[in-house]
Formats: C-alpha cells, structure tokens, sequence
C-alpha cells in the first residue's frame, strides 16, 4: 500500500485505497456480466451483484471513512461468500484464461478489502 509521506495510514487514505481496490473488483464485475457465458451459466451473475451491493453499500460515503468503513464491514462476508462461489461456477463456465485471471483478481482484491479493514478497525 502506497503512504503518502511513509507516514501511518489515515482512515481517509485507508478509504482511497480500498477504492481503489474495488475498482479491481469492479472490472471482474464488468467482465462477467458481459461474457457471453452469463447465458449458459447464470449464476455467475452472482459475483455481480455482491460487487455491485458492495459498491452501492459505499460510494456515497467515501467523505466521512468511519461509515465507509462501517457499511464495508457488513458486506465484505457477502463478497467473500460470492468470491468462494465464483471460484467453483468460473470453471464450469470456462477454462478460458480471462476467467482463470478474473478468479485470481477477484480473490486478490477480496483479501485486500479484507486486509484493509482490519487496518481500519485498528485506527
């Protein structure tokens, strides 16, 4: 994670970085709810809506970390849960390597939230 000034991580860059990580998330979203898979394999649509509840869950609270935070929290289970789905529905859709990759990033980006809310809830 990138500090500004080597200093100790704030709540607000803690909030830019897990922003940044959804992002990641968020392109695996977009990925999956445009492959033609989705048609045979619906239920890949389920990383879609967990990271789409996650999105919705904070975007309009990036300006005050301690909700952003909170409402996180609540809903990375959620992701977790729908990321372990996804894991098993990916390869029954196809052993394509885009989705080998959007199984690795997605899981990289979960354990990332993850491990940034640990350090926010050290703060």
């Amino acid at each position: 994670m990138t500090v500004e000034n080597e200093q100790a991580p704030t709540l607000t860059s803690l909030a830019g970085e897990f922003q940044k990580t959804m992002a990641h998330a968020w392109m695996v979203r977009t990925f999956i709810k445009h492959c033609d898979e989705v048609d045979d394999f619906p239920e890949l649509m389920e990383i879609v809506r967990a990271v789409f509840d996650m999105s919705r869950a904070i975007e309009n609270k990036i300006d005050d970390p301690v909700a952003y935070f909170r409402f996180a929290g609540k809903k990375i289970g959620k992701l977790r849960k729908a990321v372990s789905q996804f894991r098993e529905n990916a390869w029954r859709a196809s052993t394509h390597t885009n989705f080998q990759q959007a199984v690795i990033s997605i899981e990289h980006a979960t354990d990332r939230m993850e491990t940034i809310l640990s350090l926010a809830g050290g703060l």
